[in-house]
């Protein structure tokens, strides 16, 4: 069989996408990419104006594309976009994109009935890519903007999505009484990001603004306010469970964080799925010395950072927002702006709405308290694994998505890519990674080699055992899913690089990347990996 003729659809053209189109051109695939957008980049082409890169720059990129030199450190969304577009030229990869086009529906069409995925041996029948090559995925695509568009469908041989998890299906919180109370204006931060500047600085010039959330895109939100309305206008900030945001990606005077959790001598402390009774065994014996690390770093960024001050304290330790995926980085002078009192923090367990703005639980049972606001923006996070399901037209594969129903559901996705009883279909960029881009690029490597037979998948029964194993992890450490998300998260901050090492065994390559490069054991072991290591694997 011909891997190469067979038709390809990716849906997505931010990081993962352009990835995953990459690595496919580079095998001799000509895969058709669809993006609803008008650009290659994804939501860095949405985002708010002051909105930078959480990661550095050094660390956030491609494994084989640099960033230029006129990059700083922590880049804005601009030249992010800037440096996403001109990976889609170098590569070839803007060639292949079809803009203006939204896959609103996916539907498995084959000779085989849809229920005999159930009865697999082996993933897709015979563990291939393109199975026995007569099965293909019908997608409906809207084309055009709002108001013009034109329905078509299109079949395709393998079908990858990389539509993300933060963007699409914002997570919205109940509320009691509901947002009808409020005689002001109520959106989500995503509408937020897709308007234009001028049109979003003016819909929070001079108005009292409540912002709801704990995360990056609220501190964000907070910060324009306070830069727009100083302190005479206050933004308040209504927070339930804060969470860790640092003002630097390093401790002590300039010890990367990566030296402490992106190493292989720091994932021995981490329960990793997959590696059997030694690896909890040797956990267990080095979790003082996890519990050492974790409690010494948090106290650095304890005393550096004026959180406990302004009652902004996380409850969880570092290393647990290091398992979630849920540490980033303060905007510019954050707490200045907290100072000098155009900022307000307000922490509650729950909120409802009423004429003049937010009703808050107050210090006492039963007590409230009231937030007066013209406009209030919900930063409360998306639902990626909702975005995920929608996409598909059979109640089936909406099922199985998600995960019965059940929040407490394993994690249904082998190697974070491909359900074992869904054929010809793979997920690049769902997982989250304290560096996104670095863990959806080892994914699409990982697919378009799959695609080319380089590999084939084991028997169902152990994917689904893997698919378990790592279900139990997120579990245990990725807690941290918000109000009406699951309590889990697909991060891989803690175990990227055994992550890495199973992608590595899997297409054949040595994953002791350092060691390959004859940098010794001890790089091996204490350097922080990131992209650049597995820049010699196509």
């Amino acid at each position: 069989m011909d891997h190469r003729a067979k038709r390809v659809a990716i849906v997505g053209a931010g990081t993962s996408g352009l990835a995953a189109c990459k690595h496919l051109l580079a095998r001799g695939f000509r895969p058709v990419v669809f993006e609803a957008g008008e650009s290659v980049g994804g939501q860095w082409t949405r985002t708010l104006a002051s909105t930078r890169l959480q990661s550095p720059a050094a660390v956030y990129r491609y494994s084989d594309f640099p960033w230029p030199d006129s990059a700083g450190a922590f880049p804005l969304h601009d030249q992010v976009a800037d440096y996403l577009a001109s990976y889609a030229r170098r590569f070839g990869v803007d060639a292949c994109v079809r803009f203006r086009s939204r896959v609103v529906a996916a539907e498995y069409v084959g000779a085989e009935p849809e229920g005999a995925a159930d009865r697999w041996q082996r993933w897709n029948g015979n563990g291939e890519a393109f199975g026995d090559g007569t099965g293909a995925w019908r997608l409906t695509v809207r084309h055009g903007g709002i108001g013009e568009q034109e329905a078509e469908t299109h079949e395709f041989d393998f079908l990858i999505l990389c539509i993300g998890r933060f963007s699409g299906v914002p997570n919205i919180p109940a509320a009691f009484p509901g947002p009808e109370a409020f005689r002001g204006r109520v959106l989500h931060s995503m509408e937020l990001s897709d308007m234009a500047d001028a049109d979003a600085a003016a819909l929070v010039k001079g108005k009292r603004v409540a912002v709801v959330g704990a995360g990056k895109s609220a501190f964000e939100i907070a910060a324009e306010c306070a830069e727009a309305n100083g302190a005479g206008t206050p933004c308040t900030m209504v927070c339930r469970n804060p969470q860790w945001l640092l003002h630097r990606a390093d401790v002590w005077g300039g010890v990367s964080i990566g030296y402490l959790y992106m190493n292989r001598f720091a994932e021995l402390m981490v329960p990793r799925p997959g590696a059997g009774a030694a690896s909890r065994i040797l956990a267990a014996l080095l979790s003082p010395l996890s519990w050492l690390i974790s409690a010494a770093t948090g106290a650095y960024y304890r005393k550096a950072i004026p959180m406990r001050e302004h009652g902004m304290e996380p409850g969880h330790g570092f290393a647990r927002s290091v398992s979630s995926c849920i540490l980033s980085m303060l905007p510019d002078g954050f707490y200045d702006k907290v100072r000098e009192g155009s900022v307000v923090f307000a922490r509650s367990r729950s909120f409802g709405f009423c004429h003049d703005g937010l009703v808050l639980d107050g210090a006492g049972a039963g007590d409230k308290r009231v937030v007066p606001a013209d406009v209030v923006v919900l930063a409360t996070g998306f639902r990626g694994d909702e975005k995920l399901k929608d996409m598909f037209a059979s109640p089936r594969v909406k099922g199985i998505i998600a995960g019965t129903g059940s929040p407490d559901a394993a994690v249904p996705l082998y190697r974070e890519c491909v359900h074992p009883r869904i054929p010809q279909m793979a997920v690049v960029g769902h997982a989250e990674g304290l560096n996104n881009i670095y863990s959806s690029e080892m994914t699409a490597k990982w697919v378009a080699r799959l695609l080319d037979g380089a590999f084939r998948l084991p028997v169902v029964r152990r994917m689904e055992e893997s698919c378990a194993e790592w279900g139990r992890y997120y579990l245990r450490r990725s807690g941290g899913g918000g109000e009406g998300q699951r309590p889990w998260r697909p991060c891989l901050g803690a175990v990227n690089v055994w992550y890495n090492d199973e992608l590595c065994r899997d297409m054949g390559c040595d994953p002791r990347r350092k060691r390959a490069k004859g940098q010794g054991i001890l790089a091996e072991w204490f350097q922080p990996y990131g992209a650049v290591d597995y820049a010699d694997i196509h």
